[in-house]
């Protein structure tokens, strides 16, 4: 009786949210199967991940797992590189940055070959499962599908796809089980006993396939670059009928006359010591265990969650009405007609980061966890210039806060081999990570110094870390970050020197990410002294970690110490003689003047060292920094740009930029240059698809709509034209743990609330003045 009552439970609150859903559904939706995979539709749990095309007579199902990386820990410190630090540190002095580059690359690079050789931790897809239809007598080319509909609900994190063969009626549901935490694939036809298909599951190397009874297992382990021992994985699939039978022939199942199937893949790893094996037949027999719709009901529950938490409204418009690749196409030509679409793209961003990440395991790398080669782009692994951290930037504003504690677990994994790589390479105090990680604990600089050698990478994590505090305000968290915060603090402090021209204290060598300049002898470098990012990030880490060591009561020497420091560091900007900002501390020229890094605006973004209120000069150089720039380039910096714009408070600007993100595109090179946009299934292209841009610009829409980076909380602070007339917000978060909710018409406020689980005053800016307030309870 008890279980029924639960089960009951879950059942009648799923109708309610189905209910609640259907009133203002936020789908991506098609009229055509896949054709290719950046068509596909990304599901995720934020452990397993798959992608199904929705194929008529052969549906290809590519199936991830985020703990699945091949390599291993290395250790790749060149011990002898801090010898060569004064005399590289004596030619950047000298103006002979290309000579000190040239050293650099002789000693000061990782050993071994980096991120281009096997030890290399690469993230990787697990496999595919197929499934071949058979429709009677019908041969491939004789199959005319009817009323095909293929489409992803945002509200219920599930996919499905419905279409008409030979007078019956198909229907394919699938999703990645929040609650049983396994793959869940159904498929249904209308007639008795007209479900006939083969059922198949490959990997392309180092897997090994077999069957038990009826399951289909795969089974591998990926190299490790020594002794090819790596990561071991495991995928078993078993399948649930009504009517019809299962048998197995060469390893596939062979489904005969059912009138419903539901296929269950479970899959894990041994990613640090997890007993994959039993676990995987732990959840299989749990999920056939289960009822179908009672697996589903609690899926929704536990996914809404976190999904139902913000709600914004900007309205419909005609457009709303077709399939999602038309919308884009025609949003691109005339946003007008589809006011619903931004709307759709920043919950389609906070639906990624939900898939994509789960507390205890890892954070989203370059793919979120959605790979579907051996060799991802880019190695599928975590850059530190800008990527990673970008791909954080969305969840505390859109109050998915706590999908940042696993990316805080992997900075805390780096402190230890940060720590060698800090002695090895600048004989110096604390950690360094530059510019490339993985699940190994990668600390050492790139294998080249134009882009390798950036000392940029750990004080940037630091900044994703102190964000989880500022919105949070929770003290205990702090205390657990606080020794990563020092002891990256701890390093800067000890490699910083003096520069004899302007007697700031700097950090040398490094370089802007991953920008080149010209020397006054024609020559070109990327080495350099005191880039202005890193004068940035040195700035905010020391202010960051003096607050904390008082709010904690801790280190007051070192905080003195901190202190005195910060006297010389250079300041947030120089303005150069064409009025922009300085992307070095001399005022080189660029090699590309619409390089896709604007690294030295981290002042601006995500750091709060220049603001319009604060620093208006610093402010309008960098407007002028990013006209220079130009508005195109890889998806992630066209949202990078427009997060700028939004901190400017140039709302028309900034929605230039997210129409530009929006533009269609089909292109899968690897790409350096102008470019981006999105895919037909709203993953953006850098190309190739690379998930941070999707993240940057949801991170945008919420920075027009909401600030509060500058001592106040900011409601509409770079509204643009195209959003004035009406809307409304509900569940935004703002730093000092507020949540707010606004509704507006003509770009004015007409109502809000701004509420805390501890209420307390807080200034809040609303219609251009500045009030204090008291907030109220959550």
């Amino acid at each position: 009786m008890t279980r029924r009552l639960f089960s009951l439970f879950f059942l009648t609150a799923y109708a309610t949210l189905k209910v609640s859903a259907q009133q203002k559904p936020l789908n991506l939706w098609y009229d055509k199967p896949a054709q290719i995979w950046e068509e596909t539709l990304p599901l995720g749990n934020g452990r397993l991940g798959m992608t199904p095309d929705g194929g008529i007579s052969k549906e290809k199902i590519v199936l991830n797992d985020i703990t699945l990386w091949s390599g291993g820990p290395q250790d790749a410190n060149n011990y002898e590189a801090y010898k060569s630090l004064p005399k590289i540190r004596e030619l950047i002095l000298q103006g002979k940055n290309d000579e000190a580059q040239d050293l650099v690359n002789k000693d000061f690079v990782c050993k071994g070959l980096g991120s281009g050789g096997e030890k290399w931790g690469k993230y990787q897809v697990l496999g595919n499962l197929e499934i071949d239809f058979n429709y009677g007598n019908l041969k491939p080319d004789e199959i005319t599908p009817e009323a095909y509909h293929r489409e992803l609900s945002l509200d219920k994190a599930i996919a499905n796809c419905s279409y008409k063969v030979d007078g019956v009626n198909y229907r394919r549901e699938y999703f990645t089980s929040f609650s049983g935490d396994i793959d869940v694939i159904k498929i249904t036809a209308d007639k008795p006993g007209k479900l006939n298909c083969k059922i198949s599951i490959s990997r392309s190397e180092k897997s090994v396939v077999k069957t038990e009874g009826t399951e289909l297992q795969m089974y591998g382990q990926l190299d490790n670059g020594t002794d090819g021992k790596g990561m071991q994985y495991q995928a078993r699939v078993n399948t649930k009928l009504k009517g019809g039978k299962v048998t197995v022939d060469r390893n596939v199942l062979i489904v005969k006359n059912a009138t419903e199937l539901v296929i269950y893949v479970s899959a894990a790893t041994d990613f640090k010591g997890f007993a994959f094996k039993e676990k995987t037949k732990q959840l299989l027999s749990a999920a056939l265990k289960t009822p179908y719709e009672l697996q589903k009901g609690k899926h929704i529950l536990n996914y809404a969650k976190l999904f139902k938490r913000v709600n914004i409204d900007l309205g419909q418009g005609k457009s709303a009405k077709f399939p999602t690749n038309k919308r884009l196409d025609l949003f691109y030509k005339n946003f007008a007609d589809d006011k619903s679409l931004p709307v759709l793209f920043f919950q389609f961003g906070r639906y990624l980061s939900i898939s994509s990440t789960r507390v205890g395991l890892l954070p989203p790398n370059l793919q979120g966890l959605w790979a579907n080669q051996i060799n991802t782009p880019w190695n599928g692994d975590y850059h530190l210039d800008v990527n990673v951290q970008m791909n954080h930037w969305p969840v505390e504003v859109s109050n998915l806060s706590e999908l940042n504690l696993p990316l805080a677990e992997l900075v805390k994994s780096l402190v230890k081999p940060g720590e060698k790589t800090a002695k090895a390479y600048y004989n110096a105090d604390g950690w360094i990570a530059h510019v490339i990680t993985n699940v190994w604990g990668f600390t050492e600089p790139g294998e080249s110094a134009s882009w390798g050698a950036t000392n940029a990478g750990s004080g940037w994590l630091c900044n994703n870390l102190w964000d989880h505090y500022a919105f949070s305000q929770d003290v205990n968290y702090l205390k657990s970050i606080y020794p990563v915060l020092k002891g990256s603090a701890k390093f800067y402090k000890s490699v910083l020197i003096k520069d004899p021209k302007t007697g700031w204290s700097v950090t040398s060598p490094s370089v802007s990410p991953e920008n080149t300049f010209y020397l006054p002898n024609g020559k070109t470098a990327s080495i350099s002294m005191g880039p202005t990012i890193d004068n940035q990030i040195v700035r905010e880490l020391f202010t960051n970690v003096i607050t904390a060591s008082k709010l904690l009561n801790v280190d007051a020497e070192f905080r003195n110490e901190l202190q005195e420091k910060l006297k010389s560091v250079p300041p947030a900007g120089v303005i150069s003689k064409d009025g922009r900002i300085q992307e070095w501390i001399e005022d080189y020229k660029e090699t590309d003047l619409q390089h896709r890094h604007i690294s030295h605006l981290y002042g601006l973004y995500p750091a709060s060292l220049i603001t319009p209120l604060s620093t208006p000069d610093l402010a309008e150089a960098a407007k002028k920094t990013l006209e220079v720039r130009g508005d195109d380039g890889p998806s992630w910096t066209i949202a990078y740009k427009l997060l700028f714009w939004a901190r400017l408070h140039d709302g028309n600007r900034a929605f230039k930029l997210f129409k530009e993100i929006l533009k269609p595109t089909l292109r899968t090179d690897i790409n350096y240059g102008a470019g981006g946009g999105v895919y037909p299934n709203m993953l953006s292209a850098g190309p190739p698809f690379q998930i941070d841009g999707n993240f940057g610009a949801t991170a945008g829409i919420a920075e027009m709509l909401i600030q509060s980076h500058d001592g106040f909380i900011d409601l509409l602070p770079a509204v643009p034209d195209a959003w004035k007339a009406y809307g409304s917000i509900k569940g935004l978060r703002a730093r000092g743990n507020f949540t707010v909710d606004m509704s507006w018409k003509e770009g004015k406020i007409i109502s809000y609330r701004i509420s805390s689980n501890h209420p307390k005053r807080v200034k809040v800016k609303v219609n251009g003045k500045i009030s204090e307030i008291m907030a109220s309870r959550l």
